[in-house]
């Protein structure tokens, strides 16, 4: 095709990250990327996107494979070719592939510019009439992989792939969930994961199912105050979250509890709240957090019934529980940067939560009351708590839902489901559209930079609702902004949390109470995200 050969850039002892794509959508879908970003890529790793196009016209064309790198900054490319037998078209070929090169070039340069910030180095190529599975395993094979993450249309392949080769694999269910597949591999002392010795598993993130909600394995949740702003911070920003790992969550001795925190020490403990005391500590050199319950509390065992069901990338996770005596331990992963609310209240820290960083916080949220809602096995669940110091924000600056103290499971039997789609009695609309209004005062406190329960008052009797009401129904919604970030030229991404929000405070005054992903709320994100997708990276 005219372009030279060129030796593919030295290798690297840098740890891996493979995302292998589904290059014969028309429409390239960067989930796979996103998700791998967000969860396993750490600084200074290699990432490949693997764009594989293995149904090119005819299906002699797999019998002329075509192996492509391309550069994002347009630094080198690369061509080789294997002997193949049958008919092939070049022409057709090379017009396919030189399409999907300029597709991945625009699709993906705001990532580039996204791992150049943290030393990840990041190299895309093309593999034409390639296998996907046998492509994906050769290039995990050649280099230092530690993650393969699959895009959900080449699922089919996650078993030959996971039996062929010795790292975890992730493979995706949508956006923000993954089905995670640890190795089998034997692992040193820094492998991200404990040595699964006999056994292995496959955990799904942001599922849950009737029979993984019966699994010990599954039993994923989290509840905790989140850390005051005081709290020490964790040692490195890049570490792997304990309830990630294999064998977690887990029963913990008290004697493990006891020497987290220093025998339950003064030094460890981070804040005493609602009769709970809150330690942190280290564990396998990973931060934890443990929330102390009295023997007559009955919060430990609703929150570990409740959570045990949970399984989602924006809910903090359990690390493990202890019950030893009169002893009640719940530990979580450290949610390292503290709450929403904190960073709100900081002026350093709001002017970096930019608005387009505010409506990912939003997103992730409104989605994680989503899979309560709607997704979380067969009984929904309401938090009844959310607001922005219930919101903490995780090392890799993603939102997590916390605090599940007045959390209630919903009757099973108070449901009826047709159609796949489930209908409550009134009592219980009522108890999930207490979630979506606080949903809609979340969405308030993200404009305004203000929390609503330090808010100060601007009148005898004035609440923080009575006060922006008037201003987001009335305008202009520029006196309602958050001042420190008034430069910003993204204030269309202001008026759409404006508009769901007053959708979520105004539900009680229709005559259907909405759910949370119902009409105009949810959709009204997921639409705006596609349309503007390309111009929201961050």
């Amino acid at each position: 095709m005219g372009l030279p050969t060129l030796s593919s850039p030295p290798p690297s002892e840098r740890e891996g990250v493979i995302v292998v794509m589904d290059a014969n959508r028309n429409k390239s879908n960067v989930d796979a990327l996103e998700w791998a970003l967000k969860n396993v890529v750490r600084p200074r790793d290699a990432v490949v996107v693997l764009g594989v196009l293995y149904d090119i016209g005819r299906k002699n064309f797999s019998c002329f494979p075509l192996n492509r790198g391309i550069s994002i900054s347009g630094i080198w490319e690369r061509l080789e070719f294997s002997s193949g037998q049958g008919e092939v078209n070049p022409r057709e070929l090379g017009e396919e592939i030189e399409k999907k090169r300029e597709q991945y070039q625009i699709t993906l340069q705001p990532f580039h510019r996204q791992c150049k910030k943290n030393e990840v180095k990041l190299e895309v190529k093309l593999a034409a009439g390639y296998s996907p599975a046998r492509v994906t395993v050769k290039e995990a094979q050649n280099s230092n992989t530690r993650w393969i993450v699959l895009d959900s249309h080449l699922k089919k392949h996650k078993v030959y792939i996971y039996g062929h080769v010795g790292c975890n694999v992730a493979v995706m269910k949508g956006k923000n969930f993954a089905t995670l597949m640890p190795s089998n591999a034997p692992r040193t002392e820094h492998s991200v994961y404990q040595n699964p010795k006999t056994r292995t598993e496959i955990i799904n993130i942001g599922v849950s199912s009737n029979n993984e909600s019966q699994n010990p394995n599954y039993f994923t949740l989290q509840e905790n105050q989140p850390p005051s702003a005081s709290a020490p911070t964790p040692p490195s920003p890049c570490w792997f979250p304990l309830s990630w790992r294999t064998g977690y969550p887990r029963a913990f001795t008290l004697n493990e509890v006891e020497e987290i925190t220093n025998e339950l020490s003064d030094e460890h403990m981070i804040e005493y709240i609602d009769d709970r005391k809150i330690y942190h500590g280290i564990f396998q050199e990973i931060p934890v957090i443990i929330s102390s319950f009295s023997e007559n509390d009955e919060r430990f065992w609703s929150m570990l019934m409740i959570l045990s069901r949970v399984r989602h990338c924006n809910i903090v996770n359990l690390v493990g529980y202890c019950c030893s005596g009169a002893n009640r331990f719940l530990l979580t992963d450290y949610p390292c940067m503290a709450t929403l609310e904190i960073n709100l209240k900081v002026d350093d820290t709001a002017r970096k939560l930019s608005w387009k960083a505010r409506w990912y916080i939003a997103q992730e949220i409104g989605g994680s009351l989503r899979y309560l809602h709607e997704e979380c096995g067969d009984e929904p669940i309401v938090h009844q708590s959310v607001c922005s110091s219930n919101v903490v924000i995780s090392h890799c600056c993603s939102a997590m839902l916390t605090n599940f103290t007045t959390a209630k499971l919903l009757n099973e039997e108070s449901t009826q489901c047709l159609n796949g789609r489930r209908y409550h009695n009134s009592e219980e609309d009522e108890l999930l559209s207490v979630d979506v209004h606080d949903y809609g005062i979340l969405l308030v406190e993200l404009i305004t930079g203000k929390s609503a329960s330090f808010f100060t008052n601007h009148g005898e009797g004035q609440s923080f609702l009575d006060w922006a009401l008037p201003i987001l129904e009335d305008g202009p919604i520029t006196q309602a902004m958050d001042p420190r970030l008034m430069n910003s030229d993204d204030s269309w991404v202001v008026q759409c949390m404006e508009k769901a929000a007053l959708l979520c405070l105004k539900n009680d005054d229709s005559g259907h109470r909405y759910s949370i992903s119902e009409q105009n709320v949810l959709f009204l994100w997921v639409a705006i995200f596609t349309a503007y997708g390309r111009n929201l990276a961050v």
